[in-house]
């Protein structure tokens, strides 16, 4: 699959936000919250590297499209839809996707979300892995799930293919 995020600049955001990645989805698995220093630091790559990489008219798109997302953000997780550190994150991952990768990023999102609630579910039900990490909140947030996971992983996932597929 192509996708408009140019391999280039897809490259040189793989290696600051993968470990963001990781930090986000094992705090929402640990305690079912996502720090907002996830957020920050995530703002912080785009700001600085999209800077040096993106063409200007690419990198103030980015801006836009966080704009948009932090607004409907905040409605959706006001409405009780989404927690608010997930809706935090999704905005904060918004400037790195490219206009025309927004369809395909959202199945990606769906099909991660799918895949990790079920993951998570199953791993729930397994003793000998649930006593790996016995003090995860998400182990016993009944219907609630760490949506981190899932968004944190379609991220990745969307920078890497960009980077070596796109």
């Amino acid at each position: 699959m192509d996708f408009e995020l140019a391999a280039k600049a897809a490259m040189w955001f793989l290696p600051l936000s993968l470990p963001i990645c990781f930090w986000v989805a094992y705090s929402d698995l640990k305690s079912m919250k996502i720090p907002n220093k996830a957020m920050l630091a995530l703002l912080a790559v785009y700001a600085i590297v999209g800077l040096i990489v993106l063409p200007m008219p690419l990198y103030l798109a980015g801006w836009l499209n966080f704009v948009v997302m932090i607004i409907a953000g905040f409605i959706i997780s006001s409405l009780g839809v989404v927690g608010a550190g997930d809706a935090k994150i999704l905005a904060a991952m918004a400037p790195f996707i490219a206009r025309g990768d927004i369809p395909a990023f959202a199945m990606l999102l769906a099909f991660c979300c799918i895949v990790a609630y079920a993951l998570h579910r199953a791993a729930m039900n397994i003793a000998p892995i649930r006593n790996l990490a016995p003090n995860w909140q998400s182990w016993s947030a009944g219907k609630d799930f760490p949506a981190g996971l899932g968004l944190a992983s379609a991220f990745a996932i969307y920078l890497v293919a960009a980077a070596f597929g796109g």
